[in-house]
């Protein structure tokens, strides 16, 4: 399918939250897209961490805007957080090696390091668009 193929081979995700104050809150982050389900990790400390906690819902957007054609996918979704520590190491490590060579690096092994937690998000209504 050519959105999953996209999906896979893209490199951004806007991740949009719901704040305390019931505003939107929208952060750029790397991720993996398996099975139809999207994985950011991620800090308890952040802000889209915390929003998730209180605040299930999640919209996204992935595109290429820039370039013909111009494609894109954008969608609403339930988001969890993922705590346990094994799950989320084999998780980060995946995400990272999407943009690392290799995780022998000092930028990976900060990231990896401070990643305590992974949004699962799971999408409930997909839009794609090509111009």
């Amino acid at each position: 399918m050519k959105q999953d193929k996209f999906l896979k081979s893209q490199k951004i995700l806007r991740l949009a939250t719901i704040d305390k104050k019931g505003m939107p809150h929208v952060a750029p982050v790397w991720y993996l897209y398996k099975d139809g389900i999207f994985y950011v990790g991620t800090n308890t400390d952040t802000e889209k961490a915390k929003n998730v906690k209180k605040n299930p819902k999640v919209s996204f957007c992935v595109d290429i805007g820039i370039r013909s054609p111009i494609y894109g996918v954008m969608g609403r979704g339930v988001a969890r957080l993922i705590l346990n520590k094994k799950i989320v190491s084999d998780i980060s490590k995946k995400i990272l090696l999407r943009y690392f060579k290799s995780l022998n690096n000092s930028s990976a092994q900060e990231l990896l390091a401070q990643t305590d937690c992974i949004i699962k998000i799971i999408p409930r209504k997909i839009t794609v668009w090509e111009f």
